[in-house]
């Protein structure tokens, strides 16, 4: 009898300092998929970007070394051709019989070479289906200065921020110092430009400490932004579904000790595999329901700014007293899928990877749709090269 179940390939892992981070959240996905409705290909990309694949991938205990050296895991090779479309065996002597075909690929890598628009190029050009975000809401919802481009164009509240180059502040520190001391003053935040999960992420209060918060997230990317640090702030976060038609969950407040949540308080603290879902939080959020549909509206229009699909979740810094607030960033493949927030929304976690597998097959289908050739004449009423 032909197996109807879908076939959704799970792809997690990745060359990204988050790597551990994707595998948390690939093992909520393991663990909580309809395995009634699909069959699951655990598909680990680990840190040197070998593609892997075996059943032990969907179990923590796999993952205690992460050379896997207790695994005989199969490599694969992801063919970028439409007329392919799957996976080979890295082995080209093996027999193209022993092919992987998904009928839909879930990324769940944060970060750098999976949540940026790198892998969700790949799929395109394989002509293959996806659950997330496109390249362009990828690539602009990772990068925390252009995004905030688009923000501020869509006339979205986001604090003053300067960026620079690592090689300008190589060559003139003194000068960068200046403007930021002039444009935004102390305390500030400063970040690379793409990284999440808090990584590299330092608040300075003084110009020791902004450098020293420089020199260090110059390591991790070529540009860095400074932004404006708001006083007596809380964090507010709202997550978006869809891809059209977008609804927003409920809001939550993370709590935490410091300033600023640090990849431990996200990751460490709730449990091995609870990842952001074992962060200590208040849903919904203690705010008024007038902050919460503004803080809504404006989750949504974030979404539709930077061209997001399928989930993201927006941060906010919220001024409690006069409930001013403004867009700290958008993750277009939040943490844990931020499925707590849709649970407090009504949504289970089960239903809702139900609803981004079809997200994902929805907006394959409006792709099917377009023009992406011109048949023209061109090349025959061409004579020469370029110089004719």
């Amino acid at each position: 009898m032909k197996n109807s179940k879908t076939k959704v390939a799970v792809v997690f892992g990745g060359r990204s300092v988050e790597h551990e981070v994707s595998i948390v959240t690939a093992m909520q996905v393991f663990e909580n998929i309809d395995r009634d409705k699909y069959e699951v290909i655990p598909i680990y990309i680990n840190k040197t970007g070998r593609w892997l694949i075996d059943k032990q991938l969907e179990k923590i205990e796999s993952f205690k070394n992460l050379k896997l050296k207790d695994i005989k895991a199969a490599e694969y090779i992801f063919q970028a051709s439409p007329s392919v479309r799957s996976l080979i065996p890295a082995n080209v002597i093996k027999s193209f019989l022993n092919k992987i075909s998904a009928d839909i690929y879930f990324p769940v890598i944060h970060g750098t070479f999976g949540e940026d628009g790198t892998l969700q190029g790949l799929f395109e050009m394989a002509d293959v289906p996806y659950v997330g975000s496109g390249v362009t809401g990828s690539a602009v919802g990772m990068d925390k200065i252009i995004q905030k481009s688009v923000f501020k164009d869509d006339n979205l509240p986001v604090v003053k921020y300067v960026w620079f180059l690592k090689s300008e502040w190589e060559n003139d520190k003194i000068e960068i110092i200046k403007n930021i001391e002039k444009i935004l003053g102390y305390p500030v935040f400063v970040k690379p430009a793409n990284l999440g999960s808090s990584v590299a992420i330092s608040k300075a209060r003084g110009l020791q400490e902004l450098e020293n918060a420089i020199d260090v997230a110059s390591h991790f990317d070529r540009r860095i932004i400074v932004e404006e640090g708001k006083e007596n702030i809380i964090e507010i976060n709202c997550s978006v579904l869809g891809n059209n038609e977008l609804t927003a969950s409920v809001c939550e407040q993370p709590l935490k000790g410091e300033a600023m949540l640090t990849y431990e308080d996200k990751y460490l603290k709730g449990g091995k595999t609870k990842g952001m879902a074992g962060l200590s939080r208040l849903v919904p959020a203690p705010i008024s329901e007038e902050l919460t549909k503004k803080i809504q509206e404006t989750a949504i229009k974030a979404f539709r700014a930077v061209d997001a699909a399928g989930i993201s979740r927006v941060d906010f810094m919220v001024k409690p007293d006069t409930e001013n607030f403004w867009i700290t960033e958008i993750n277009t493949l939040p943490g844990s899928l931020a499925f707590y927030l849709w649970e407090k929304s009504g949504l289970s976690f089960d239903k809702l990877l139900d609803k981004l597998i079809e997200l994902g097959f929805e907006r394959y289908k409006e792709r099917q749709s377009l023009m992406f050739s011109y048949d023209s004449d061109l090349i025959s009423k061409t004579s020469g090269g370029t110089k004719n």
